[in-house]
């Protein structure tokens, strides 16, 4: 996975699948093989006009809107936010005579809009989405679905009833480097799964949300009563509007920004339903800027035994002040090996009987080898390492290619607002446990906190 997290298909065929020859000795050696691609041309045989919408004009939300329109017969039908600059940037960028807005049911009213994608604060993520499935809206929302636990059932609701695709946003669910590890973890590339470990590291003010606050951010080019009218009543805060992330009425933290991108991946690699039992741990160490979240968060995650998949622990970092930067990986670690997962990259580590740095261990392996070892056999290489191939045009496209494929074809998508809401609940009771103090404890299946 990526260290830039701006940039599924649903269980699909996979060509040219590789076997990982098993090795239980200290021969070392790299293969390195591409990733294969599958089908991804996204064109349905009409490959129907799509007129699609932007409501959230910022970073995120042009990035989306941005690689829609680099998709073929994709246009763009308005932009709603609620900063005067960024409706500017927005004409600027696409177009001096869309429409714009600062209401996004005006968005929502209008007859040439099919889709919408939502990229604004995540307060407002569950209201937006009922409203455009409501009008018959197709959407895409970025992570994560919703603000708190309590609300995923009724943005799930609203989905079932229009009948709409819904897709959420975290792209990197539909990378090569997350199917080709679901595939190889199916294989038995690492045997069975006992542990995984997520880390996202940075260390600069825009890695840890100090955006830039414009010069004329003020209550006559920001709609700052529209903004919080879904929250707490406060004078204008410019830091509030543009630094959002930061506070807990509009944001979720480092585990609803980050967290969720890792268990989005291992949910789809494992096929998991989600974790049981929820504790974390964390501390506000150097960004002592006003913030109300943490800087660093540490979160532990028990996965119980279900039809999917034996049980498994997982652990999960962020730390905002690290001085290493850009380490960023989702890794799986198996009973005969460990697969490190990127978007455009698996590398598969095979385990070997050496204990190369315990004494204690050598000593006794020594007492329990033979003399006589027998035949030498054929090893295969320790690390295999598959790339995507040159001209691979990446997850966030691809994760829009999936979107507009299941619109036109009527089919369905990898992360609908189930799987969405089944990443997102962990990571949103993440900061519950950090803030509370205490272990939570939750039913994966019936997607609900238990007491």
């Amino acid at each position: 996975m990526k260290s830039n997290r701006r940039s599924f298909i649903k269980k699909v065929g996979l060509a040219g699948a590789a076997a990982i020859a098993a090795s239980h000795t200290s021969f070392s050696a790299t293969e390195e093989k591409n990733i294969n691609f599958i089908t991804r041309a996204f064109r349905s045989p009409e490959n129907t006009p799509l007129r699609v919408a932007l409501i959230g004009a910022g970073g995120m939300g042009s990035e989306d809107m941005n690689v829609a329109l680099s998709h073929d017969n994709i246009s763009i039908a308005g932009v709603c936010d609620l900063y005067q600059g960024r409706i500017e940037q927005a004409k600027e960028k696409w177009g001096s005579s869309i429409f714009t807005t600062i209401d996004h049911k005006e968005i929502l009213k209008r007859n040439d809009v099919d889709a919408v994608i939502v990229g604004t604060p995540d307060h407002w993520h569950k209201q937006i989405c009922i409203d455009a499935l409501n009008a018959g809206k197709h959407v895409y929302c970025e992570k994560p679905m919703v603000h708190s636990v309590k609300e995923g059932h009724e943005v799930i609701n609203a989905w079932r009833k229009s009948g709409k695709v819904f897709q959420v946003g975290s792209q990197g669910l539909s990378s090569l480097g997350n199917e080709k590890a679901k595939q190889l973890l199916a294989e038995g590339a690492i045997g069975k799964l006992n542990y995984a470990e997520g880390f996202w590291a940075r260390h600069s003010p825009e890695g840890a949300w100090q955006y830039n606050i414009p010069k004329d951010a003020s209550p006559q080019t920001v709609d700052w009563k529209r903004y919080i009218s879904n929250t707490v009543d406060r004078p204008f805060d410019a830091m509030r509007f543009f630094r959002w992330r930061n506070y807990l009425d509009y944001g979720t933290a480092m585990s609803g920004d980050l967290f969720v991108h890792l268990f989005s991946s291992l949910h789809f690699i494992t096929d998991s339903k989600g974790p049981e039992q929820i504790a974390a741990m964390g501390g506000l160490r150097y960004w002592k800027d006003g913030r109300e979240v943490p800087d660093v968060l540490l979160g532990m995650f028990n996965y119980p035994d279900s039809a999917e998949h034996a049980g498994f622990n997982l652990s999960l970092r962020c730390n905002f002040v690290d001085g290493t930067s850009g380490t960023t990986y989702l890794r799986l670690v198996g009973s005969e090996g460990s697969m490190n997962v990127e978007w455009d990259r698996v590398t598969v580590q095979k385990n070997t009987s050496v204990h190369s740095d315990d004494p204690f261990l050598q000593a006794k392996s020594k007492e329990t080898s033979s003399a006589y070892t027998g035949r030498k056999k054929m090893v295969g290489p320790l690390e295999t390492i598959y790339k995507a191939e040159e001209g691979y045009k990446g997850a966030h496209y691809d994760h829009f290619g999936n979107f507009f494929h299941a619109i036109r074809t009527k089919g369905s998508v990898a992360e609908d607002p189930v799987f969405g809401f089944r990443a997102a609940a962990p990571a949103l009771l993440c900061n519950d446990s950090y803030f509370k103090n205490k272990h939570i404890n939750w039913d994966p299946i019936k997607m609900e906190v238990r007491s």
